[in-house]
């Protein structure tokens, strides 16, 4: 007799992410208090324009210093309870993971990426069966290999707005006129 099992994420459509998956402080990637500290933010859209209020946005980085190895920490867990932490505080692990809120918004703190010109993404959201893939550029970087095979219109789908000093909009459509670009791997 076979033994039922229950579905796995990518088996199941949520919208479980947004409390299934976030753990304390997933979205302060550097560490508490650094002067570099920058803030890539932005909105998660469906097809219709509307929020998506429990969507999971993941984003994954090197190090301001071009390392691409991390720290340990972003789970740790209370040696007494068990219970899931979070990160130290103090540690850059290059790795985020944040759900959005009910008006769809999502935030992390993080550090300018070394040698990259941009954040990679994935997006976990209701209604996808495979998270999907993207990049946040911090600029528009001339002679990037994707942006530069993207028209203009395309292009800035990939583009974060910059707003203040130090502050990032990123909006991610995932679907629609002015669907961001979403990569796929093979």
């Amino acid at each position: 007799m076979p033994h039922a099992h229950a579905p796995t994420p990518s088996q199941t459509v949520g919208p479980f992410y947004g409390y299934a998956l976030p753990f304390p402080g997933g979205g302060e990637v550097a560490p508490a208090g650094h002067a570099d500290t920058i803030t890539l933010h932005g909105y998660v859209f469906d097809g219709a324009g509307q929020p998506v209020p429990d969507a999971l946005i993941e984003t994954w980085q090197p190090a301001p210093d071009c390392s691409r190895t991390g720290a340990p920490g972003s789970l740790r867990h209370d040696p007494v309870t068990g219970r899931v932490i979070g990160r130290d505080g103090v540690a850059f692990t290059g790795f985020g993971r944040v759900p959005t809120d009910a008006d769809g918004h999502w935030a992390v703190r993080t550090m300018p990426p070394g040698g990259v010109s941009y954040v990679s993404v994935a997006v976990f959201a209701r209604g996808l069966l495979h998270h999907l893939y993207t990049r946040a550029y911090l600029v528009d970087e001339p002679g990037d290999a994707l942006l530069g095979s993207l028209d203009a219109e395309r292009r800035s789908t990939l583009i974060a707005r910059s707003e203040t000093a130090r502050t990032y909009r990123f909006d991610i459509r995932l679907q629609g006129a002015d669907e961001t670009v979403f990569l796929e791997f093979g």
